[in-house]
């Protein structure tokens, strides 16, 4: 059932440092989700922005010789810029510096102290800078902060604090009665499991002594507001809380908040108490998505192992990029963040798959087709099987978004794209069109193309940039693409002329070789008579890849010799093998064989050999190395 409306928020993001790959996952989320809202014809707000106050800007602008809204200034624009590169389509960017958040959390602090929903007392205690939060005794490990395992500041003041306790049994049984409220249930559990302790009422307010960067209270100059009471406004102030009710009330409540599960508990216990306290709806659902590790380790400025998203993508492309993060974690788990995962997962799954099947259809239509799409002929089994591939891709992509599950639907994106590149190995069309089979090439071409701008709309919205290309080398008109259209087969006008085929979409990364690795202590390498021994850096040295037969035809006045045709996953390479006794033409397309990819190339016979295959012999007898399975060409072999 289509939704009234759909909002989705990230964190608003510390502007006491430059952003990380954690804040660029959160916002390429919300992107992604808010984009396939749009494509489904859904009235979306997406909102992302930068929370500019409390004691971590005051201590990075101290830091810096400058004033907190300066150090504000200075960092926001870092985020803007990054999101402008990442394509990023939030509707609105809050900054809790701006007049119209600011006269928002005055007005429900007044309100609250008001109704006696406020109230002040004296304060002592453990505080945490980074986490900016107040610790009682029983909460400390070793005498470090819980949430950052940090030093923790002694602190004894007189504070303002907001009566949350009084909502506990409240939340408690919110949260049993609203199984979505706390997406996925492993931190339902865990709130639920911080609610069985006594709920301390929450501090609100700093004294100005101590921390002048702050909103100011309403009713007590002495004091700014505790940074999370501000921070959490954002997601009512920017929609219209206060200042445009109608527009307020079309927005809200949220659909998602998406948020870090190091920020679960002020968003499943603060925030639902102070909206309750307001008498407002509660968000739908609050989504804590897991971290990205190097290793076993969180990402962390202290560790120095945090990866800059703007780096990557100057080096990768920004494609790629948001590709790579939507595809590799589970929502709600956590995942690893490898430059070897990135390039392993970006040539398989964009170079090899999507880009080789768009390559191979290109190439076609313009060689044998005039460059225009053919119209489709009688729909065989082959055409059935990948129709029912693709048209469930479709289906598993829209109930992936859904139910966050974005790499499932990801992953049944790339599969119906592989049924392709299998179903144009199967029907051979450039066989068809040696042997003149004009409908047959034209059926074939055309359920590849069919293929390519479904997956092409699907992909839209993690991939925009890359599938605005891929539509338009189809020739299919600019623009978003039409989300009904998607879950129709046969939608594809025959007669547009399609690009000429040119730079690859999406081409193979290419990286530097790793330095040999030591030998494992206490064992000693072993070696056959007559055997020369290698180093683990020569053999890095040979580049394996899996290529697929295109044709195979005799070199004239050589009785070993093969001249191949082979897809190699970066085009088309010649390759001359010495196996005509062992191998007849007619039997090797269609194979998939390993060769040597960076072998110099030479003549043999007269004729140029870009590579060599693999073969394994004994006793006179020849076989071709394989690999156990079908994989795309392209392959490394390891």
């Amino acid at each position: 059932m289509k939704q009234p409306k759909f909002y989705v928020t990230t964190p608003i993001y510390y502007v006491n440092d430059v952003p990380h790959i954690g804040h660029a996952y959160t916002t390429i989320l919300g992107d992604v989700l808010a984009r396939y809202h749009r494509l489904l014809g859904v009235p979306t707000f997406f909102l992302t922005g930068t929370d500019e106050h409390g004691q971590k800007v005051q201590r990075a602008a101290e830091a810096a010789g400058i004033s907190p809204k300066e150090q504000a200034d200075r960092t926001v624009v870092r985020f803007q810029e990054l999101w402008r590169r990442l394509g990023i389509t939030n509707d609105d960017f809050i900054r809790t510096t701006e007049p119209r958040h600011v006269k928002v959390v005055q007005a429900i602090l007044q309100d609250l102290y008001d109704r006696d929903e406020i109230y002040r007392a004296d304060y002592d205690g453990w505080y945490c800078v980074p986490c900016e939060r107040f610790f009682t005794e029983k909460d400390l490990n070793d005498g470090t902060c819980p949430e950052c395992r940090r030093s923790l500041e002694r602190i004894r003041e007189s504070n303002y604090f907001f009566r949350m306790s009084r909502y506990q049994d409240w939340l408690v049984e919110y949260i049993q009665a609203h199984p979505r409220f706390i997406l996925p249930e492993s931190r339902r559990n865990e709130t639920l499991g911080f609610l069985r302790k006594k709920l301390n009422d929450l501090c609100v307010s700093r004294p100005k002594s101590r921390l002048a960067w702050g909103i100011e209270l309403p009713f007590d100059r002495d004091f700014v507001t505790y940074v999370w009471f501000d921070a959490l406004v954002n997601y009512i102030s920017a929609p219209g809380y206060l200042s445009d009710e109608e527009r307020f009330r079309a927005w809200w409540p949220a659909s998602y908040h998406l948020i870090g599960k190091d920020i679960l508990t002020t968003h499943t216990v603060y925030w639902p108490t102070m909206l309750k306290a307001m008498g407002l709806p509660m968000p739908e659902t609050v989504f804590a998505h897991g971290w990205w590790l190097v290793g076993e380790s969180k990402m962390s400025k202290s560790v120095g192992n945090v990866v800059n998203p703007m780096e990557f993508i100057e080096r990768y492309g920004v494609d790629a990029f948001r590709y790579f993060l939507m595809a590799e974690m589970t929502l709600g788990q956590d995942a690893a963040f490898t430059e070897e995962s990135f390039v392993r997962r970006c040539n398989a799954d964009l170079a090899n798959d999507i880009g080789n099947l768009l390559s191979r259809v290109l190439k076609l239509i313009n060689s044998h087709l005039g460059g225009q799409t053919p119209a489709p002929g009688p729909e065989g089994e082959e055409e059935t099987a990948l129709r029912d591939a693709v048209m469930a891709a479709a289906v598993a992509m829209e109930e992936a978004v859904e139910g966050m599950r974005l790499d499932a639907g990801l992953a049944a994106v790339q599969n119906a794209v592989r049924e392709a590149n299998r179903y144009l190995e199967k029907k051979q069309p450039w066989f068809m069109a040696k042997q003149g089979d004009r409908a047959g090439l034209e059926t074939t071409l055309y359920a590849a193309g069919e293929t390519l701008r479904i997956v092409s709309g699907l992909l839209y919205p993690v991939m925009p940039g890359k599938m605005a290309e891929l539509r338009a080398a189809l020739g299919l008109p600019a623009g978003e693409p039409s989300i009904t259209d998607l879950k129709r087969w046969g939608c594809l006008e025959s007669g547009r002329r399609v690009a000429a085929e040119g730079r690859p979409l999406f081409p193979r990364i290419q990286t530097e070789k790793t330095e040999a690795q030591p030998p494992v202590s206490g064992l000693t390498p072993a070696s056959a008579e007559g055997v020369a021994l290698i180093e683990y850096a020569d053999f890095q040295k040979v580049e394996l890849r899996t290529a697929r037969v295109l044709t195979a035809e005799r070199v004239a006045g050589a009785d070993k010799l093969l001249r191949l045709e082979v897809d190699s996953g970066d085009g088309r390479r010649q390759i001359v093998a010495g196996i005509a006794q062992h191998y007849r033409p007619e039997d090797l397309p269609g194979r998939l064989i390993v060769i040597v990819a960076n072998l110099k190339p030479a003549r043999i016979r007269g004729v140029e050999s870009r590579g060599m295959l693999l073969a394994a012999s004994c006793e006179g007898a020849l076989k071709l190395v394989t690999v156990d399975g079908d994989m795309p060409p392209g392959s490394t072999v390891r």
